[in-house]
């Protein structure tokens, strides 16, 4: 992760013309080469582009109007989704082709990715191999779950940071404590993330007040009462994160920004559901907040910034997103050094 974060504020960050970056976009383009690179270790551009693509229109079309005729949102993701799960059906065809070339220990013929390899040594619930057209659904599934909702939080985040100055100013001692730990080009380990407990604060307060999503679907498995109403079995439910996460029974002065709220043991169970509760938690939580761990680590030790766009708001559409898509003026650390 860290060196695939490297490699893409080299790209889309350095450098660029008059220092400005719009967030919103290249959050776009690391949250992609990383799910491709992490799930898939594809590396060419071309294809990378092409897979983004796919995943923009699919994510698209996960919140729409349900007609499904040629030219609508639903329309262009399902298309998309076919297209995308028949590319990695292939990959999954030469990845066992791969394996079955290779030499006995040849690392390259187990190596095609860890994930494609682990599904397709598992067996489904009657016992049989799975299907590629089962795996392919599971891969696709797990870059896509995890696209809008870290380009959202990496939008918050980027956001915060540049109103909050003794915020940022807190979060960058802690990143060049780590960093300057490490030898010269050291990468990230598992320890050095765990050392970022103020930056994870950082960022669980921030899924507090901006969660990508209002919240989801649930189903009532058996009648309830609530607030003095009868809930039936099998009525639909939506619970709203924004409501919980701003109750001040559970988070006083809620719109505040506090990250020490989630010091010591943390907010009361089920107060805070960023990623959901109970047994349909997120499963790819933890992986989200590494990847936007070391996409902090990396970018605050490297800049500072202020946004193009002052009084430029976080809005819902459906999925929460900057109004302007969040233009930033960058000011790389050594030049303000020098000066």
């Amino acid at each position: 992760m860290d060196a695939i974060t490297k490699e893409h504020l080299d790209t889309y960050w350095e450098n660029q013309k008059d220092q400005v970056v719009k967030v919103h976009e290249v959050a776009g383009k690391y949250t992609s080469t990383m799910s491709l690179r992490f799930f898939f270790n594809i590396e060419d551009p071309q294809v990378v582009a092409e897979l983004e693509g796919f995943i923009t229109l699919i994510s698209a079309g996960f919140i729409s109007l349900p007609i499904n005729f040629p030219g609508t949102k639903l329309n262009r993701a399902i298309e998309a989704s076919q297209k995308m799960r028949k590319y990695v059906e292939n990959m999954l065809v030469e990845g066992r082709k791969m394996r079955t070339s290779s030499p006995a220990g040849d690392a390259r013929g187990g190596d095609y990715d860890l994930w494609s390899s682990m599904l397709m040594q598992t067996s489904s619930v009657d016992g049989q191999p799975m299907k590629d057209s089962d795996i392919a659904n599971k891969l696709c599934g797990l870059i896509i779950a995890g696209y809008d909702n870290v380009i959202a939080t990496l939008d918050s985040i980027i956001m915060y940071l540049s109103e909050l100055p003794h915020v940022y100013d807190a979060v960058l001692k802690e990143q060049m404590e780590i960093a300057n730990s490490k030898a010269a080009g050291e990468l990230l380990n598992w320890g050095d993330v765990q050392k970022m407990k103020y930056t994870r604060c950082v960022v669980s307060e921030v899924l507090r007040l901006k969660p990508p999503v209002l919240g989801t679907f649930r189903e009532a498995i058996t009648d309830f009462i609530y607030e003095g109403y009868l809930i039936p079995k099998g009525m639909k439910l939506h619970w709203n994160a924004y409501g919980t996460h701003k109750n001040p029974e559970y988070f006083p002065n809620p719109e505040n920004f506090d990250p020490s709220r989630f010091q010591g043991d943390g907010p009361a169970p089920f107060s805070y559901v960023p990623f959901g509760g109970g047994a349909p938690m997120c499963p790819g939580r933890e992986y989200a907040r590494f990847k936007i761990l070391v996409f902090m680590h990396n970018l605050v030790t490297r800049f500072r910034w202020e946004k193009v766009f002052p009084d430029e708001k976080m809005i819902m559409d459906p999925i929460l997103v900057p109004t302007k898509g969040l233009p930033i003026r960058l000011y790389p650390h050594a030049s303000i050094q020098r000066t």
